[in-house]
């Protein structure tokens, strides 16, 4: 999970610094520093200045800092984190960021941000081209749902098959937990029990607050029937002879069909030995298997449900990729409207390394690894754009004012501007890495 995490942070903090460098060296702007992560505490300049790696080549130092929450191009010239306005006294020279055109300054600072919607529309790009899109049709999920607690809450149960989604059918598994409608007002579920069509509760207000707190992002899953994928060696399922491509069927007394079933059952019998049924080919085999402490006997399912895959050209996977890659940005745009609106809270809305590292998982699956760094790029452009001093986006808007009013804002005010963002976002990491965590806790 830290590796993950530290890997897919270094390419984007990398790319979104590279986009500010390559700008500023095309327009002749000396850059004296380009660093993964701070080689200082961010944001005191001068605090525990060292460098995990460092090599100079001509005027730029080339370096990894130790404080791995962002990254920086020293721009000489430039009023940012690295350098205030004293340092920026006498006059331009041809080689600062301040001395060249408003529209190139622009261009500076947009380069971090195209480079990480480059990046995620490459990596979008190249994963539909690869691998298509894997889905499970609606009709496949034929044996039903198995439910989460915020599940149970919105009115699923165990074994429900979904059949409309606000009074439409769908074609598509994953259109259950589309964005669209977990985001909407007037969302709701039909579903079939027992034999009867029943239309679920709406959806609350603030839903996807419910869904933070819960960490219920798939509030119900496709019932799976199973075999096993995999048994592994020195657990106690291999202990007691089980084999991959066995099909359990019933532990003690109670039958097993689904693979809800089974979680369910095991932690029943932690610590104990319980019989465990087993089909074998066309044989039928009653295994003593010894359940750990955790209720756990170590196998790993084979769902056996017919998923089908979208294969797009090259000439397809473009447009496709793109379309995934701007879908990411409308959504952060849709929360950040009802955000203002008081229809979600920025509190429970926000994730930090915690909540990130959390996404990737524990085990290392590449296409996921690759979706889950295309989607922090396009949101990690999102919210540079924003328009707050010490983000980009304030460098940006500062800049626009100048070229539509001809007038520059002092290097003094730049510099004030830059300390309150700075502020505002030193309060929001500490809240999101330290004062969110703890609460958590409570």
């Amino acid at each position: 999970m830290i590796g993950q995490l530290v890997l897919g942070l270094s390419l984007l903090v990398g790319l979104h610094e590279f986009g500010h460098f390559a700008f500023a060296k095309l327009f002749k702007i000396k850059v004296t520093k380009f660093y993964i992560f701070f080689d200082f505490l961010f944001p005191l300049p001068t605090v525990w200045n060292f460098s995990l790696f460092k090599k100079k080549v001509g005027e730029t130092e080339y370096g990894i800092g130790w404080f791995p929450l962002g990254g920086y191009v020293a721009i000489h010239g430039m009023v940012d984190e690295t350098q205030d306005a004293d340092a920026l006294a006498g006059p331009p020279q041809p080689d600062e960021f301040r001395a060249k055109p408003a529209w190139q300054r622009l261009l500076v600072m947009l380069g971090g941000i195209i480079m990480n919607v480059l990046t995620g529309i490459v990596i979008f790009t190249a994963l539909t081209y690869k691998l298509g899109e894997s889905y499970l049709p609606a009709s496949e999920a034929r044996y039903g749902v198995v439910t989460t607690h915020l599940g149970r809450e919105m009115g699923f149960r165990d074994g429900d098959q979904i059949v409309k989604i606000n009074g439409r059918p769908f074609a598509e598994f994953n259109d259950v937990y589309d964005p669209n409608v977990l985001l909407g007002s007037e969302s709701y579920y039909t579903v079939e029990r027992n034999g009867q069509l029943l239309d679920l509760p709406k959806l609350p207000p603030r839903f996807m607050d419910k869904m933070s707190k819960a960490g219920d992002s798939l509030f119900v899953e496709p019932r799976q029937p199973f075999i096993l994928k995999e048994v592994v060696p020195g657990n106690p399922a291999a202990k007691a002879g089980i084999l991959a491509g066995d099909r359990i069927t019933q532990i003690g007394s109670t039958p097993i069909q689904y693979y809800d079933e089974l979680l369910r059952t095991l932690p029943l019998y932690k610590g104990k030995t319980v019989p465990v049924q087993v089909q074998r080919g066309g044989q039928t085999l009653t295994l003593p298997v010894a359940v750990s402490a955790t209720g756990k006997i170590g196998v790993r399912p084979d769902p056996q449900l017919h998923f089908s895959t979208r294969y797009y050209s090259l000439g397809q996977s473009l447009p496709e990729g793109t379309k995934k890659a701007f879908g990411v940005i409308s959504l952060q745009a849709k929360a950040f409207t009802m955000i203002a609106k008081g229809q979600a809270s920025a509190s429970e809305s926000l994730g930090g390394p915690v909540e990130i590292a959390q996404q990737f998982g524990g085990h290392w699956d590449w296409p996921h690894f690759w979706t889950l760094v295309g989607m922090l790029s396009m949101v990690l452009a999102f919210m540079n754009l924003l328009p707050i001093p010490a983000l980009d986006g304030g460098h940006v808007l500062f800049l626009l004012y100048e070229m539509i009013l001809r007038r520059k804002p002092s290097e003094k005010f730049l510099e004030g501007a830059q300390r309150v963002g700075t502020v505002l976002i030193l309060a929001l990491m500490v809240y999101v890495i330290v004062v969110k965590q703890v609460m958590k806790l409570f």
